[in-house]
């Protein structure tokens, strides 16, 4: 690499962000006064916490109108709605089934915030009746879910965003920018680590009535019937395979589709070798597990997964990171700063690569809404489209089956779909909805 250009990666990384094949809208762009008919208009369906985030970060942008909002939980609904009329003086009409709320014409997008068992079915709806569509991560709580939804999305000509917003950050921009153009040399392994209290699940508490003003039927929908319990709802309920795939599809999903990035993988793993076990001392309420550490043997490199729920510590002084490993120069990043360390040259006496440090980062779900605020204007792909969240969930997935089943080393045929040597894990591919409720053909 000639001198110039490796002294402007070293002071400010923005080549690096450059070289990256997606661009990230500025914030300034939207801005600015739009005429209503120039405005997107939204609803939001599942309000309680990220969904109502990310709406905000559409209503920061000043092009949308926030026509409708639906939460089976009235006590949430009606506090969502009068926030929505005080922050941005915009009135929403409220539903309880989302179904109604589609039928509207006058909706260009909706925002699937809802637990996961839920995203598969109402974004091949939203599909169906012509709705640009933002789902939460992971994708779908299941593969053969996944699968609909890429499907639905390439059928109905829809644009879709999946909420791995970290496909526009800054920091992971650069970082893939400095990976793909060769300055850390040949990428051979990818560390990713992820410790939070969070993950160990709940502490026990014992069934109880619902809670007045939530349709707790219509919470459950296609996931089986069961009593209601604290625990299994708000804030907790992505412990309990019915709902969530515990810390694994939570951060796991974010983190490992940094790992993919780097070789622009959309395909599950081939081979996953999986240790997950509860290793805790503490009884708690979940069904996912407080330990795990997966290996992902990819073609010519390889992911490491290691997570240790209910501990804040991790390597590098972080709870939480990723480590890119090359031949000239290993890489650590996390949310807000990366550092390029290189290695050293003992022929030449000089190291094999600049050394690159940043600092500034921040989240970047305002930016991941303005792409998709921008393609639904383009109607180019996403940043995060189907295909991509569904390489992401599979790599989350994949490695809960694994313990599930009790099989730690599972093969995948992607193009099948299916594992081939392992029939109880096929077993969890496509979940069997509670009646009525239909799993979507497309």
């Amino acid at each position: 690499m000639n001198p110039s250009r490796r002294n402007f990666l070293k002071k400010s990384a923005i080549a690096a962000s450059a070289i990256s094949s997606l661009s990230v809208v500025p914030e300034n762009v939207w801005s600015s006064e739009f005429a209503p008919s120039d405005k997107v208009n939204v609803a939001l369906i599942g309000c309680r916490n990220m969904g109502f985030g990310i709406l905000r970060h559409h209503l920061d942008t000043g092009m949308v109108n926030c026509l409708a909002l639906c939460d089976v939980d009235k006590n949430i609904l009606n506090e969502r709605a009068q926030t929505v009329k005080n922050d941005y003086g915009q009135e929403s009409q409220l539903y309880s089934d989302y179904r109604k709320l589609l039928e509207r014409i006058d909706i260009d997008a909706v925002i699937i915030g809802t637990p996961d068992h839920w995203h598969c079915l109402i974004m091949v709806e939203a599909a169906q009746a012509g709705k640009d569509v933002y789902v939460e991560k992971p994708m779908a709580n299941t593969i053969g879910e996944c699968n609909i939804m890429v499907k639905a999305a390439k059928r109905y000509n829809r644009v879709v965003q999946v909420g791995q917003q970290q496909r526009d950050n800054k920091v992971f921009k650069d970082v893939m920018g400095l990976i793909k153009s060769g300055e850390i040399g040949t990428l051979r392994k990818v560390n990713i680590w992820a410790n939070f209290n969070y993950g160990l699940g709940s502490t026990p508490k014992p069934d109880s009535p619902v809670p007045e003003g939530v349709d707790y039927d219509f919470w459950l929908g296609p996931a089986p019937k069961r009593p209601f319990n604290e625990n299994r709802f708000h804030g907790s309920w992505r412990h309990f395979w019915d709902y969530g795939g515990g810390l694994m599809s939570d951060w796991g999903v974010h983190l490992l589709d940094m790992g993919i990035w780097a070789k622009d993988l959309t395909e599950g793993p081939e081979t996953v070798i999986t240790y997950a076990e509860n290793l805790s001392r503490k009884t708690m309420h979940r069904d996912s597990f407080d330990t795990m550490n997966v290996i992902f043997p990819k073609k010519d490199y390889v992911i490491n997964w290691d997570m240790t729920a209910g501990i804040q510590q991790g390597p590098f002084d972080s709870s939480y990171g990723v480590q890119f490993i090359g031949e000239k120069a290993t890489i650590v990043a996390d949310r807000y700063k990366y550092h390029l360390s290189p290695e050293w040259d003992g022929a030449k006496d000089a190291p094999k690569a600049e050394e690159v440090s940043y600092t500034k980062g921040h989240e970047s779900h305002r930016q991941h809404v303005d792409n998709f605020l921008e393609c639904i204007k383009t109607r180019e792909k996403t940043s995060c489209p189907p295909e991509v969240g569904r390489a992401a969930a599979l790599h989350a997935h994949i490695p809960n089956i694994a313990a599930r089943v009790g099989q730690p080393v599972l093969e995948w045929d992607d193009e099948q779909s299916r594992f081939t040597n392992c029939e109880k894990a096929n077993e969890l591919i496509t979940p069997e909805y509670r009646k009525p409720w239909k799993l979507p053909e497309v």
